[in-house]
């Protein structure tokens, strides 16, 4: 991310086009050098990919194919793959697990929302701060991480049965794939899930969500 000398070379990625060539132009005009525009994530995954020498990604969360997390998704394969391209989230949304899922990245990623950006001159500081490490966060998301926080339940809840369930979750392991490990019926693991939502709070949603909150609670509360 060493662009002190020349301009932040960026790539943005939202399946609506108004709004992506709309965020393209601004970032040119704010002398940012914005070198693709997409409309998928994996399409910019193959973007970061190919090029080798991006500052940072502006990307809209909720995108094609399944209109989810497929924004999200982007940024966890790029954590995990070791890249320091920063990530700035631009999105309609926010939800407690969007919100938690993207400051776990860490350094170098940032969470706006579209309607909340107050012009043109934030949208580029908010991407040269992430191009440099750096975090952006709106206050409304902020407010909703602090909330979710103040509200959380203790680990300490949970039996140790359902402990070793959350940690092999937390692990990546199926449904099937933790019955396995601990030598019980997959029923008798949905049951243990379904008690360790319950336990938690984490009210319903798709599952997926409900297990990246459970899982992310496991991480924040050192178990």
């Amino acid at each position: 991310m060493n662009w002190e000398s020349r301009p932040p070379r960026v790539a943005v990625a939202d399946d609506a086009v108004l709004l992506r060539e709309g965020i393209g132009q601004i970032l040119r005009a704010g002398g940012v050098e914005v070198v693709a525009s997409v409309d998928t994530a994996g399409q910019l995954l193959d973007v970061v990919a190919r090029d080798g020498a991006l500052d940072a990604v502006v990307l809209d969360i909720r995108m094609p194919p399944t209109h989810s997390d497929e924004g999200l998704r982007a940024l966890e394969d790029l954590w995990a793959s070791g890249s320091e391209v920063g990530v700035l989230l631009l999105s309609m949304y926010t939800t407690a697990a969007y919100a938690f899922r993207a400051m776990s990245a860490g350094s170098g990623t940032g969470y706006l929302l579209k309607d909340r950006v107050a012009d043109a001159g934030a949208l580029v500081n908010a991407v040269r701060a992430v191009a440099a490490g750096g975090s952006v966060v709106d206050p409304e998301v902020v407010q909703l991480l602090v909330a979710a926080r103040s509200s959380e339940v203790s680990l300490d809840a949970l039996s140790a049965r359902e402990r070793d369930v959350l940690r092999l979750m937390a692990e990546g392991r199926s449904n099937a794939g933790i019955a396995s490990d601990l030598h019980l019926s997959l029923r008798t693991v949905e049951s243990h899930i379904g008690r360790i939502m319950v336990k938690l709070g984490i009210e319903d949603s798709a599952e997926g969500h409900r297990r990246v909150l459970a899982v992310l609670r496991f991480f924040r509360q050192g178990a």
